[in-house]
């Protein structure tokens, strides 16, 4: 394949290749550069546009998003998208059965493919569901995955608690026979995934938010992880109601937790990583180099994280203390060139400097610092023996508007729905927008019809029962679906 620009790897790091080319054979690149003096089968010249890795997303949206809808509430609104205690005693339930969730799986992990995501650390939300997930949810994710052909590190999320309003203030209420049958699921599945050969499906213990964990739990997934030398990856540092919580329960910093349950010993990953000490902020230096010393990685969504009005503070602070950075979407689009854009900037505005955050950093990030993260040398690089997993980008299109260097152009300009083919592993799973393996008009017809169900479903779990009318107010009045009034003639609505 050949194109006007190829992002190549040497000598440990990326490389611009203008007129470049990529050839691979199989599952594994045998050239990405110039000068390709061997045979091929086909050429594909992609003309002005841009091959670069596929990117590795590490908190990778495989659901339904709810971001439409709780990203903008009010603090009324926003305790009524929780779990009542009511809810949590006495009338939980799955909002979806098993089919249906298959279809929100298979229409999460198309738009990934489509948005140019070669490999995945899946995240969805338990509020739908009765507890979390399951042994055979995550069985047919991996099904899904290996039919469209796209790469992930699998595990149910579990959990031992529900974030809840209970008498009008944020809790946590537990179960924790739930929580370790959870885990007894999730080392079925390492199981599953280790006898299921090729390259598609790996394992992962994947728990759900720290504050929803007992401690009992986080040390038998550290003893499990370190006995299975797995991947753990665990939501904390990602809020203050989180600190006050496990301040109020244990008197300790996400840190101290993680460090006293052994998970700091594993191979941790950590979504977002972004309130650093106690509440308050007291001690966070002294967490962030010890994140470093354990080797941990930050799984940073800028994107999802800005449209809960938090930022990292700050990207190149973290990279400079040693700590490991990959990226992840975490909410709808899964659009890493996006992430990559608002990344960058909102860096600037943390450090107070345009040099800050810088593209070339943010790239590193969503492609060899996610495949450092997950133990693979031969992901997230074009090089020679390296897997097959790259992107086609179009620069062409006159939205993309001009250009001057590739990346920064694409992440100024466009965005990942720019991205014209996928290739996983030597197999062309995208072509022009299109998922080959999907039925893309039926999966959106079919997740629209299931994304009202989710909607409607957040008030018989609101402590005050209020219905999605209230809870989701439009932007402004819809008229169609408000009582008529009549406009005397002569006025006007516009009093400027």
């Amino acid at each position: 394949m050949t194109a006007a620009h190829v992002l190549a790897h040497r000598d440990g790091d990326h490389v611009l290749v203008s007129d470049g080319e990529i050839v691979y054979r199989g599952t594994r690149i045998l050239h990405a550069g110039r000068g390709w003096g061997g045979p091929v089968d086909e050429t594909i010249d992609c003309g002005d546009a841009l091959i670069m890795p596929g990117f590795i997303d590490l908190d990778a949206l495989a659901d339904i998003d709810h971001a439409l809808l709780d990203s903008w509430a009010t603090p009324d609104l926003a305790v009524g998208q929780q779990w009542s205690a009511d809810y949590f005693r006495s009338r939980r339930r799955d909002v979806f059965d098993p089919p249906e969730r298959a279809v929100i799986r298979e229409y999460a992990l198309s738009q990934l493919l489509r948005h140019g995501v070669t490999t995945f650390m899946p995240i969805a939300s338990e509020s739908h569901s009765e507890w979390a997930e399951t042994y055979d949810d995550m069985v047919e994710v991996a099904r899904i995955a290996e039919r469209l052909g796209i790469r992930g590190y699998l595990g149910p999320a579990y959990r031992s608690g529900v974030n809840v309003v209970d008498g009008g203030r944020r809790s946590v209420l537990f179960d924790e026979e739930r929580g370790r049958a959870g885990l007894r699921d999730a080392e079925r599945f390492l199981d599953y995934a280790a006898d299921h050969g090729g390259d598609l499906v790996h394992g992962a213990l994947l728990p759900c938010r720290i504050e929803t964990l007992t401690r009992e739990l986080m040390a038998a997934t550290a003893q499990l992880a370190v006995a299975r030398d797995t991947v753990v990856r665990l939501h904390c540092m990602q809020g203050e109601v989180e600190l006050a919580l496990l301040d109020e329960s244990y008197g300790m910093r996400p840190v101290e937790l993680l460090e006293t349950s052994g998970l700091l010993e594993t191979r941790l990953l950590v979504p977002h990583g972004i309130h650093l000490g106690a509440p308050g902020g007291q001690g966070g230096q002294a967490d962030l180099r010890r994140l470093a010393e354990a080797g941990v990685t930050i799984v940073h969504c800028p994107m999802t994280s800005i449209r809960y009005g938090a930022v990292l503070e700050s990207y190149d602070r973290y990279r400079t203390a040693g700590v490991h950075l990959a990226l992840g979407t975490d909410s709808f689009p899964p659009d890493l060139v996006r992430g990559i854009d608002y990344g960058t900037h909102l860096a600037k505005r943390a450090d107070g400097s345009l040099s800050a955050g810088a593209t070339a950093d943010y790239i590193r990030s969503a492609t060899i610092g996610g495949a450092r993260a997950l133990g693979r040398p031969d992901l997230g690089r074009l090089q020679p023996g390296a897997s097959a997993d790259f992107i086609v980008v179009d620069l062409a299109d006159f939205a993309m508007g001009v250009r001057d260097d590739p990346l920064r152009t694409l992440t100024m300009n466009g965005s990942a729905r720019d991205v014209r083919r996928t290739v996983v592993a030597g197999s062309t799973v995208m072509v022009d927008g299109v998922v080959l393996g999907a039925d893309q008009s039926r999966l959106q017809a079919h997740a629209q019809v299931l994304f009202e169900r989710m909607r409607a479903a957040y008030s018989e779990r609101d402590h005050r029962r209020r219905p999605p009318a209230e809870l989701f107010p439009p932007t402004f009045p819809d008229i169609t679906k408000t009582t008529k009034t009549t406009t005397p003639k002569g006025y006007s609505h516009d009093q400027s």
